[in-house]
């Protein structure tokens, strides 16, 4: 399966920050410690980065209901999913990992220094985030030379797509262990920096929305921008 690669990676202090889900305009003012921790965190962080991106593109062949049947017999079901990949021709199934490195260092520093810990770990955050959002943009952008259009991401655990089931949809669909990342039985990824999401690809799907509309924890989430 192919590994996108040469994608550039842009983090910085403010990126950080949100990872702790802190906003970086208030912290700045109140509270300086931690904004040298974050500035700390990400020039020794960004050196244990070991970031990939797995993908397939699968072909659309027929829908049954809240399922949809993919080339090579795979399958994707949930109402979610129904709705979302509705118009699609093709999707993307796409893992991001940063690696364990970084994971490891944060919780050695959380025993001695938890603030630092902390601010690695939103190094972490951060940086798959950005890693994600770097890999749906080059799809968008290679969808676009074709004449097509992708759909915002979508990813296990959104509403509408239960994580333990869709994850394993998505698992079953990719071997994961060409970039070190494995599923628990709970349907969480390990490293725990890493993310998986479906990305619709055809001439008329609709791309309207964001990621966070999608999730069940909308309302309350931490990392939440102040513009949501």
């Amino acid at each position: 399966m192919p590994l996108l690669e040469g994608l550039t990676l842009h983090l910085d202090v403010d990126a950080v920050l949100r990872g702790q889900g802190a906003d970086p305009g208030v912290l700045r003012v109140r509270s300086p410690r931690l904004v040298q921790a974050a500035e700390r965190a990400l020039a020794e962080g960004t050196a244990l980065l070991r970031p990939a991106v797995l993908y397939e593109e699968f072909l659309v062949q027929a829908r049954r209901h809240q399922r949809l049947l993919l080339s090579g017999g795979g399958v994707l079901e949930g109402e979610r999913i129904a709705s979302h990949l509705a118009r699609a021709e093709t999707v993307l199934v796409i893992v991001c990992t940063i690696g364990d490195a970084l994971e490891k260092r944060a919780s050695q520093a959380m025993e001695q220094e938890p603030v630092y810990g902390l601010a690695l770990d939103g190094v972490g955050a951060a940086a798959v985030e950005a890693r994600a959002n770097a890999a749906c943009q080059h799809f968008a952008e290679q969808a676009a030379a074709r004449g097509l259009r992708t759909t915002i991401p979508l990813s296990p655990g959104m509403a509408g797509w239960p994580l333990k089931e869709s994850q394993r949809q998505l698992f079953a669909l990719l071997d994961s262990r060409q970039i070190g990342v494995a599923l628990t039985e709970h349907g969480l990824m390990l490293p725990w920096k890493s993310l998986s999401m479906v990305l619709g690809v055809g001439r008329h799907v609709q791309r309207a929305g964001r990621p966070c509309d999608s999730c069940e924890m909308r309302e309350t989430c931490r990392y939440r921008s102040p513009d949501d």
